[in-house]
């Protein structure tokens, strides 16, 4: 049986029913037709100019969010497939992960999420959904207001990585507010309570595995990580405080010696050569393969499937999220704790709370269009901060300096010529 035939009419379901294509065209699954949609998105496109650990700009080689994004839908669409569940979904869901996330990465969405307190807060998964379902232009309702993509239930569902309001003692959130009734919608059928549909959890562990692997590669190729001398204990204090704060030495070094043990691992200092960017590759192979293939052992031992929607849950073995959370202690610890990019970091923030001051101040006529009709129909004060905020979430990072440089140095109110 095709794995598509595992999802019913319910999977299926558009929030705006849509009439065949008049249009001949090669015959495509609902899933497929929602791939094709975020892949033609225009935030998709942004995302080759936003910051994934090293800004855009910095290096050739380095990671953005979009060649992120699309090393996540590999991973997601081969560990799909090998599950048994719909490879499609998955992979629209890894491809759209990151759709949400502002200029400057991570700490753009710090710096919003802070500026948007009256508001409801920024988390870029929220944003993320909020722009699926609304902010990007495909398709509107009789009323003539966007719907975003007019994704499938089952689609958008798997892109719901947090399927929960902003709640006390969580920095995390998978929606706002004013998109409860999308949100309402897409979870119709699911179990109560913040369980997600398997292909939301592949895409979350393949999100996880790419994270954890390319950073490090990233570190490594612009020399700021030497796999062959690492700092322990200073390593496991950033573990503890970006990841798992539970995590133990004793369980940190298990996981260590247990990842020196692979073949590919390296014994001496990366040196530029074809050689050794050879060895590394092959390192990141080995080490997706190595995680990968012990979540799909562990799901298989735990449950006989299907791997479909609510019908079972994916299982991760703690020795593997230990793991996963060394490689990223690595990189958070030599890359995102550095100095410069600690002094970067914060030069950033600044930017981003001096953009949205100026654009409130100036708005709405310093805001793009569509944002300006959102703009005009905000209720209140608090809907008006989240139009700007909106605006801004959708810079990449060189429209975001381009845009500050206009507003806030020459503190001019036009829109004309501002994207770079």
């Amino acid at each position: 049986m095709d794995s598509t035939d595992l999802y019913d009419a319910h999977d299926r379901e558009r929030r705006v029913e849509e009439p065949p294509k008049r249009v001949e065209a090669p015959e495509r699954t609902p899933f497929e037709r929602d791939r094709a949609r975020v892949v033609h998105a225009a935030a998709s496109r942004r995302l080759a100019a936003k910051t994934q650990v090293h800004g855009p700009q910095m290096d050739d080689f380095v990671r953005n969010r979009l060649t992120h994004s699309l090393e996540v839908a590999q991973v997601a669409r081969d560990l799909s497939r090998a599950l048994g569940s719909q490879p499609d979904i998955a992979e629209t869901a890894a491809l759209a992960h990151d759709l949400g996330h502002p200029p400057f990465g991570h700490n753009g969405e710090h710096a919003l999420h802070e500026l948007a307190e009256p508001c409801g807060g920024f988390e870029g998964n929220a944003q993320t959904l909020r722009l699926l379902t609304r902010l990007e232009a495909k398709t509107v309702d009789a009323s003539g207001a966007s719907v975003g993509l007019n994704l499938t239930r089952a689609t958008l569902d798997a892109c719901t990585k947090y399927p929960w309001q902003r709640r006390p003692g969580t920095r995390k959130f998978g929606v706002y507010a004013d998109d409860l009734p999308v949100f309402t919608w897409l979870r119709r059928g699911a179990p109560d309570g913040p369980r997600r549909c398997v292909e939301a959890q592949i895409m979350d562990l393949a999100d996880d595995v790419a994270y954890s692997v390319h950073d490090v590669e990233d570190g490594v190729v612009a020399e700021r990580v030497d796999l062959a001398r690492l700092d322990r204990p200073r390593v496991w204090d950033a573990v503890r405080a970006w990841y798992v704060p539970e995590a133990d030495d004793d369980a940190m070094d298990a996981a260590l010696s247990a990842l020196t043990e692979v073949e590919s691992w390296p014994d001496a200092p990366y040196d530029g050569s074809r050689r050794s960017l050879a060895a590394l590759k092959n390192l990141t192979s080995d080490l997706i393969g190595r995680f990968c293939g012990a979540v799909q052992e562990a799901t298989f031992a735990a449950a006989g499937g299907p791997f479909v929607r609510y019908r079972a849950d994916l299982v991760v073995p703690e020795e593997t999220r230990i793991e996963m959370a060394v490689l990223k202690g690595i990189a958070a610890h030599y890359v995102m704790e550095a100095d410069d990019r600690v002094a970067l970091m914060g030069r950033q923030r600044e930017l981003v709370a001096e953009l949205v001051e100026a654009l409130l101040a100036h708005a709405p006529t310093a805001l793009e269009r569509a944002f300006t009709d959102d703009w005009d129909a905000a209720p209140d004060d608090a809907a008006r901060l989240r139009v700007v905020i909106d605006q801004v979430a959708s810079l990449t990072d060189a429209s975001a300096v381009a845009w500050h440089d206009r507003l806030v140095r020459s503190g001019s109110g036009s829109r004309g010529g501002w994207r770079a």
